[in-house]
């Protein structure tokens, strides 16, 4: 279609290239081949950040997408990021710079991943999470809807938060349920699993299954549901 499409210097589309209505690729922007544009997409934005917020302000990378990825209605993604093959940004999401989405993950309607943030391959991050900056989510891992990830147990109060900022590190295999509060800094271990509504307020052993306000051990993850038995 490429209706009212806007084209910042440097942005080469290759021919396969599917371009929706009302797009705008901020200059040096880098997309590779087969990929899916569609409406009111915004790629390559930089951000616009108060006086206090904690984000880095160096001169940014250009966006990256890679071949075969698909960035759906409405989204934004940040300058510096780099969005992997075969990867999917749902209507409405917004990603922001610095951040690395892997291969064939998928990111849902309405998530927001905010700056500095890790997201590895065929993660799915669903409808309506936050991924809060300085997050880490390695390989295979599952967020339900409505999952929210803090990274400030000092809430925007005090110079001494600065040296304790840090996002959730939820490790290969991981499977987090609906609704989930995860506090700052907390290690979700490899194929963990964490019950929907769970405070999640310390560090959880890996295959283990947690559940509760504040979250605790129930029991182990049965074998049949590890990724490696798939």
């Amino acid at each position: 279609m490429r209706e009212n499409l806007v084209l910042g210097e440097g942005v080469d589309l290759p021919d396969d290239v599917e371009v929706g209505a009302n797009v705008i690729i901020h200059a040096g922007t880098k997309i590779g081949a087969g990929v899916v544009i569609q409406d009111n997409v915004v790629l390559g934005k930089v951000p616009r950040l108060s006086a206090r917020s904690t984000a880095k302000r160096a001169p940014l990378d250009p966006l990256v997408i890679g071949d075969g990825a698909a960035i759906c209605s409405g989204a934004i993604v940040y300058a510096g990021t780099t969005i992997g093959p075969k990867a999917i940004i749902g209507d409405q999401s917004s990603v922001r710079e610095r951040c690395t989405i892997g291969e064939g993950a998928v990111i849902g309607r309405g998530v927001c991943v905010e700056n500095d943030t890790l997201i590895g391959a065929f993660c799915k991050v669903q409808s309506n999470s936050y991924i809060t900056a300085y997050s880490e989510l390695e390989d295979h891992v599952f967020i339900a809807p409505c999952v929210a990830t803090t990274n400030d147990n000092f809430m925007g109060r005090t110079e001494e938060r600065h040296k304790h900022i840090k996002g959730a590190v939820i490790r290969r295999g991981a499977r987090v349920g609906g609704g989930v509060v995860i506090l700052p800094g907390v290690e979700i271990g490899e194929e963990a699993f964490i019950a929907a509504g769970a405070l999640v307020t310390k560090d959880v052993p890996p295959k283990k299954l947690v559940a509760g306000l504040p979250a605790k051990v129930w029991r182990d993850v049965p074998e049949e549901e590890l990724v490696d038995e798939q």
